[in-house]
């Protein structure tokens, strides 16, 4: 195992770079292959395509049911309900875990993953994007009830 030098694991940064890549060139050659033509041009199609990639990006940097994901790049045990923090080794392993610990980061990975697979295999990346994307409108209108719920309480409070 590496050992921290202080400085941003620039090497590894690279390789998670060319691997990003690399699967996009991998993606594109397949939908070539399968002569498969991408089917989303409208502001509808983006739309769902941000909401989902909002909601894989949170479930996979942020939940207890992805911490497994976490494990192995973070200090400390994942999913523990504090902010995770990457393994400071200098390397991979530490590059890896500020990629899987960030929300935005994760999220363009996310994005290329669902645009590929609504390529590829167009129903189940229909169906998948479809579905984290009315799980993200489901988390918006759950913080939004209870933020009205909450103060709906409190200026009850206050009158009453």
């Amino acid at each position: 195992m590496p050992e921290a030098t202080g400085r941003p694991p620039y090497t590894a940064y690279a390789q998670i770079a060319a691997t990003f890549v690399g699967g996009l060139v991998a993606a594109g050659g397949l939908a070539k292959v399968l002569d498969r033509d991408p089917r989303c041009d409208t502001a509808l199609d983006l739309v769902v395509l941000a909401g989902a990639t909002f909601k894989a990006a949170r479930t996979i940097a942020r939940d207890d049911v992805t911490s497994f994901v976490r494990a192995p790049f973070v200090e400390g045990e994942a999913g523990r309900g504090e902010e995770e923090e990457p393994k400071q080794t200098g390397g991979l392993e530490q590059a890896i875990g500020e990629l899987v610990t960030c929300t935005r980061c994760v999220g363009m990975w996310a994005a290329a993953g669902l645009t590929a697979t609504q390529i590829i295999a167009p129903r189940f990346g229909r169906l998948l994007t479809w579905t984290l994307a009315a799980a993200a409108a489901n988390d918006f209108l759950q913080a939004g009830f209870a933020a009205l719920a909450d103060r709906s309480n409190a200026l009850e409070e206050r009158v009453g």
